[in-house]
C-alpha cells in the first residue's frame, strides 16, 4: 500500500457535511442507500451485504463507526478507522464513506435522511434488538425504508480477527504517516536533532545482572537443578539505561539518582560517567544499589534474585534531589520510576514542585510486579505507562484499550500519552479539537531476544522526537522503533541514532513492497 492507493480512493471518504451538500436533501431524484457498521477485517459477508445494498439504489454511503467508539474487544479495532474507510472506498460498488464521530449512527441519519438503511440479515434473524427498532422508528418517521439484506452467508469479523488477528502495522503506519504529512524519511532526518538537548534525569538505578551457567544436571534427592557458572554481564539498568539510551542519541544528560554504598554502585558511577554522562548520586549507606540477578543457562532463564530496600528514601535524600531538580538547566527533565525508594504518593508531590517552570517533562513509571500508580504524576507533558498498571491504577480491566487510555490521560492531567502494550505496540492519545485523537502502533520487532530495557528505549527516544517535533506520531514511531531494536540485543545495552535509522530504512523497504 503506497501514496498512490491513498490518492486515488480518497476522494471518495468525505466529511458529514461534504456528503450531506453532494447528494442533496430528501427526498431526492436519485435514491441513496446507506449502510453502517466497524468493518474491521472486510470478509465475504460484508462484500455481498454491500453488493445487494447497491442494487436498491443509486447512491451506496458506507458509514463507519470511529475507533472511540468501537468496544468489541479489548484491542479492537485492529484496522484504525482511516485504513477502514479507505479499504470500502477502494470497492467500486460504494460510492462515499463517512467515519461517524458519534456512538450511534442516528444523528447522521438524522442529517442525511437516506432513502434506504440497509441491515445485516443477523440483526433481524432473532428477532429486533433494541437498538436496530430504534433506527427502524427513525428512518421510517421521515418516509425511509429500512431494508435486512439476504442471510445465507453470514460471517464474524469478531471470528475472524480472533483466529488469526490481521497484519498490517505498515499499513497502518504509512496512512499514519501520510496524515500527519510525514515519512519513513522525514523521521531519519529528526533523528539528527537530537543533539545537544539537555536532559535531567531522575530515578532509581537498577544493575541487571546475567549470570551465565550451563546445565549440570538434577538431583536425585531432591528436585533441584545443578548449574555450572561461567560468568557474569552486569548492565545499568532501570533509570540509568535510560540515561544512556539519551545520551547515545546525542543529548546532554546529568542523572540524579541513589545508590548503595557498595560495589555495584561503584560500578554505575564508572560506567556511567565514561558514558560522558554527569552523574549527581545519592550514596545511601543504608540500602544496596538495586541488583537483579538472572540465572541462564543455554538461553533460558531459569530464576531471578533480587537484592534491594523498597523503603521510600529519607526526607534528606529528597530534599537533595529536590535540590538538584530546580537547579539543574534542562530542556527535559524525565522521571523514570521502578518504585524502589525514590517514588511514592508523598514524594512524588514534591519532586514534581521542584521542576522549573516552562521545563518539558515526561513521566515514565514501568512498575511490573510491584505497587505503583501512575495517576500520581500530573501534569506532565508526556507520561508512558504500561498497560498492566493503567489497569491496576484505575481499576479498570475490562475496559478497552481506546477506554484505558482516555481515563489514565484525564487521571493524570497530560496532553500526551503512550500507553505500553508489550508485545502488541502501542496506543497513544493526544489533543484534538475538543477530544482526544488517538492511534495505535504494532510492534515492530521482528524477533525478541531479550524483552528488558524496550520501554526505558522507547522513553528516551519518544521524550526527544516529541521535544523536538511536538508531534506524537512521529514521538510514537522513532519510540516504538528504538523499542524493536532493543528487544533484539541480549542486555540492556543503550540504542544509538544508527539503529533507529537503520531500522526505519529496512521499515521503508519492506512496506513499499519490493
Amino acid at each position: 500500500m503506497t501514496t498512490p492507493f491513498f490518492d486515488k480512493y480518497k476522494h471518495k471518504v468525505l466529511r458529514i457535511d461534504e456528503l450531506h451538500e453532494r447528494i442533496g436533501v430528501f427526498p431526492r431524484e436519485k435514491k441513496v442507500i446507506m449502510c453502517h457498521g466497524v468493518f474491521d477485517v472486510v470478509h465475504p459477508g460484508h462484500v455481498r451485504h454491500l453488493v445487494y445494498a447497491k442494487t436498491k439504489a443509486d447512491i451506496l454511503v458506507v458509514s463507519i463507526t470511529t475507533d472511540l467508539h468501537i468496544k468489541k474487544g479489548v484491542y479492537r479495532p485492529h484496522i484504525p478507522e482511516d485504513l477502514r474507510a479507505l479499504n470500502l472506498a477502494a470497492f467500486e460498488m460504494v460510492d462515499y464513506v463517512i467515519i461517524d464521530s458519534n456512538e450511534t449512527p442516528l444523528k447522521n441519519i438524522k442529517l442525511l435522511k437516506p432513502d434506504l438503511f440497509a441491515k445485516g440479515f443477523e440483526y433481524v434473524s432473532d428477532g429486533l434488538p433494541p437498538a436496530t427498532q430504534e433506527e427502524v422508528d427513525f428512518v421510517q418517521s421521515y418516509g425511509g425504508e429500512i431494508i435486512f439484506t439476504p442471510g445465507d452467508v453470514v460471517y464474524s469479523s469478531s471470528k475472524f480477527i480472533n483466529t488469526s488477528p490481521p497484519q498490517v502495522k505498515y499499513e497502518k503506519l504509512l496512512l499514519l504517516l501520510e496524515k500527519h504529512d510525514l515519512s519513513l524519511s522525514k523521521l531519519r532526518q529528526k533523528l539528527l536533532d537530537f543533539r545537544g538537548i539537555n536532559v535531567h534525569v531522575v530515578g532509581d538505578t537498577i544493575v541487571d545482572s546475567y549470570t551465565r551457567t550451563s546445565l549440570i544436571g538434577g538431583q536425585t534427592k531432591t528436585p533441584t537443578f545443578s548449574v555450572l557458572k561461567e560468568g557474569v554481564d552486569n548492565y545499568v539498568g532501570g533509570a540509568g539505561i535510560v540515561a544512556k539510551h539519551l545520551r547515545a542519541a546525542g543529548a546532554n544528560v546529568v542523572f540524579s539518582t541513589v545508590l548503595g554504598k557498595d560495589s555495584l554502585g561503584d560500578f554505575v558511577l564508572g560506567d556511567l560517567k565514561s558514558c560522558g554522562i554527569e552523574v549527581n548520586a545519592v550514596r545511601d549507606e543504608s540500602r544496596p544499589t538495586t541488583n537483579k540477578n538472572v540465572f541462564i543457562a543455554s538461553g533460558y532463564r531459569l530464576l531471578k534474585v533480587d537484592s534491594l530496600d523498597n523503603r521510600p528514601i529519607s526526607t534528606r535524600y529528597l530534599n537533595h534531589l529536590c535540590d538538584s531538580i530546580s537547579k539543574t538547566e534542562s530542556d527535559i527533565l524525565v522521571f523514570s520510576d521502578f518504585r524502589h525508594g525514590i517514588f511514592n504518593r508523598s514524594h512524588i508531590g514534591k519532586l514534581a514542585e521542584a521542576r522549573k517552570k516552562g521545563v518539558f517533562s515526561v513521566a515514565d513509571s514501568q512498575v511490573a510486579s510491584r505497587w505503583g500508580n501512575i495517576t500520581e504524576f500530573k501534569n506532565f507533558d508526556l507520561v508512558t505507562p504500561n498497560e498492566r498498571e493503567a489497569r491496576f491504577a484505575l481499576a479498570a480491566q475490562d475496559s478497552t484499550v481506546g477506554q484505558l487510555a482516555k481515563e489514565v490521560t484525564d487521571a493524570c492531567v497530560t496532553d500526551n500519552l503512550i500507553l505500553k502494550l508489550g508485545s502488541k505496540g502501542i496506543f497513544c492519545v493526544y489533543p484534538g479539537d475538543g477530544y482526544y485523537n488517538q492511534f495505535s502502533l504494532d510492534s515492530f520487532s521482528s524477533g525478541v531476544v531479550d524483552p528488558v530495557g524496550a520501554g526505558d528505549a522507547l522513553l528516551a527516544y519518544s521524550a526527544l522526537a516529541l521535544f523536538k517535533t511536538k508531534n506524537l506520531v512521529a514521538a510514537g514511531v522513532i519510540g516504538s522503533v528504538a523499542a524493536a531494536c532493543e528487544c533484539e540485543i541480549d542486555g540492556n545495552v543503550p540504542i544509538e541514532p544508527k539503529d533507529v535509522d537503520s531500522r526505519l530504512d529496512k521499515i521503508d523497504k519492506q512496506s513499499s513492497y519490493g
